[in-house]
């Protein structure tokens, strides 16, 4: 039997085993939504922005490690997709992007919302293909889900012109699909993994760097088994919390601009450092050139153009994280003797040394105004550490990092390498389309929330209890905090002195607001919406203007050049003298 095309996408959809897809209709994609309607298998989420649709895909495919699905239509449809699609590609996350075009008989004749889907999207996606033949319809898609969730993941486009999708042809879905030009490498090489089990047996001063390669890859366990068979400290990318569990004693914390001293300390002290699905980003390496300088690295990583594209590494390791790390465990229980302890208890002693500074503490004796780490501890407390917490762009998202201890991975569902503002809201979405069960959280900034704010309407629409953690003072935070420390307080346009009444605004949505000023209220307003498990909460809380984020590493400073809060950096001073 011979289907349109806009039936047989949806059928592959339906072969993929596509639960939800997030989307908005318009001309060009018509047909397709046409089809939709006609089935109830792929249930499609009407968002209001397409960017919302992204990230709300987003969301769902960092909650279950499957791919999202995006449907927009052309011109300005799939032009609005494009901060999403550049937010999953620079954060590995599976992701299919469905864009309706133009007819093809028009295709470059400037027609009625035309534009370039193919050009515009190139630099920011894993693969994308122009749909020209209804006949090739199918084996696309497929092809499109084998990229997207396989190596390293990422966003892949198809851009289906309206006539390809009312063309007549048989449904034939491939079961499986082979591409002489993309092979995913999943085993690392036997010499390798035996060269880094000797390596990691003679370290003096070892860590483990792991990234978001661990979460997405589902190595947590694999990581986990290895950390404690070697008894070597670890350390956990912003991307990669919850690869590791966050209260085991050997986890020293989030590295990076704004992690622990512990941690920035080990790194740059460490002699041999074993990196995991991480790519050593500006944000975690600080000046490269004061990065680490007596550590031998072993870098295990599914993208070959990862390792060595940073830092110079001296056992180069190709392959997916679990079969690499269970290889690797392996090699090293061959050799036949754990690490020696007392070649590590210094390296202990010094890092334990550097953890009783608490460089995450804050200021606990103010009851006149809201510390906002106050309010993320709290919802740690509440949630008992369960919830799927989601995130905006800003101080927020590294107090969100700093004081919500994630010990399991898919829980911390934000934006790291693009940092986008107006994530937060649509994610959360998708995670509770993902998790209808699951408490799911929002800690957001009174300017990021107000970037898709809209979406408040997706949430009353299909009844989305998500809780939104509004850490409100009233600035553009980490914009503030930089021009405080770099540009001598002049504060160029990042004061919010337009604010909108966040409470009437959700009950104006249909949901329910509480604003929070005293700290005595604020593990009742957190209980409160955490109980309700059929309403959506906007907690605004009203926090401290003048709080910054500590520690952090400048630009232009080495892990060893950490800024303390003020306190803690004379108590740094004063141990570093008295030894």
């Amino acid at each position: 039997m011979e289907l349109t095309g806009a039936d047989i996408l949806v059928r592959c959809l339906q072969d993929e085993g596509i639960d939800y897809i997030f989307g908005y209709p318009g001309g060009a994609a018509l047909h397709i939504y046409d089809a939709i309607y006609k089935q109830d298998v792929v249930k499609h989420v009407l968002v209001r922005h397409e960017q919302g649709a992204t990230h709300a895909a987003d969301g769902y495919a960092r909650a279950t490690g499957k791919p999202g699905v995006v449907l927009v239509t052309s011109g300005p449809g799939v032009t609005n997709t494009v901060t999403g699609i550049a937010t999953a590609y620079m954060d590995s996350i599976p992701m299919v992007v469905l864009s309706a075009q133009v007819p093809t008989s028009v295709i470059g004749d400037d027609a009625f919302q035309e534009v370039d889907a193919i050009g515009i999207t190139r630099p920011c996606v894993k693969h994308n293909f122009l749909v020209k033949d209804v006949k090739d319809l199918a084996a696309t898609i497929k092809k499109a889900f084998f990229i997207a969730s396989t190596g390293r993941p990422g966003p892949v486009l198809v851009d289906v012109p309206k006539d390809i999708t009312a063309n007549l042809c048989e449904y034939n879905y491939p079961e499986s699909v082979e591409m002489r030009s993309y092979a995913p490498v999943q085993k690392g090489h036997p010499k390798q993994i035996g060269r880094a089990a000797k390596l990691l047996m003679e370290a003096r001063k070892p860590i483990i760097y792991s990234g978001g390669g661990i979460v997405m890859g589902k190595a947590e366990k694999e990581l986990t088994e290895l950390v404690h068979y070697l008894g070597y400290p670890c350390t956990n990318t912003l991307m990669g919390l919850g690869g590791f569990p966050a209260e085991d004693p050997q986890f020293i914390g989030m590295l990076g601009m704004h992690g622990t001293y512990e941690a920035n300390m080990a790194m740059h002290d460490c002699d041999v450092m074993l990196a995991v699905g991480a790519r050593f980003d500006d944000r975690i390496t600080g000046d490269i050139a004061k990065f680490a300088p007596n550590a031998r690295i072993i870098h295990i990583d599914i993208d070959p153009a990862s390792i060595g594209k940073v830092v110079p590494v001296e056992v180069p390791l190709v392959g997916g994280a679990a079969p690499v790390l269970r290889d690797l465990l392996a090699s090293l229980k061959s050799l036949g003797s754990k690490p020696d302890v007392g070649k590590t208890a210094d390296w202990w002693k010094e890092i334990n040394e550097w953890r009783s500074l608490k460089s995450f503490e804050f200021d606990r004796t103010r009851s006149d105004v809201i510390k906002p780490q106050f309010v993320v501890e709290k919802l740690y407390e509440l949630t008992n550490g369960e919830a799927y917490v989601t995130s905006d762009v800003g101080q927020h998202q590294m107090w969100a990092a700093q004081h919500y201890k994630f010990s399991k991975p898919l829980r911390w569902i934000n934006s790291g390498g693009l940092g986008t503002m107006g994530f937060g809201l649509p994610a959360a979405i998708g995670v509770k389309f993902a998790h209808p069960d699951a408490d799911v959280a929002c800690i957001t900034g009174e300017a990021s929330i107000l970037m898709c704010i809209q979406e408040l309407a997706t949430c009353k629409q299909y009844d989305i209890p998500v809780n939104i953690i509004n850490l409100n003072n009233r600035y553009l935070g980490m914009v503030r905090q930089w021009q405080e420390f770099f540009y001598e307080r002049r504060y160029s346009q990042s004061y919010m002195n337009a604010l909108p009444d966040f409470v009437k605004m959700a009950e104006s949505y249909g949901h329910k607001g509480i604003q929070i000023h005293d700290p005595a209220d604020v593990e009742g307003a957190l209980k409160e919406a955490i109980d309700d498990k059929s309403s959506l909460y906007f907690l605004d809380f009203i926090t401290d203007q003048a709080e910054n984020v500590y520690p952090m590493i400048a630009g232009g400073k080495g892990h060893h050049e950490m800024v303390l809060k003020p306190e803690a950096n004379a108590e740094m001073i004063t141990k570093r003298e008295l030894a």
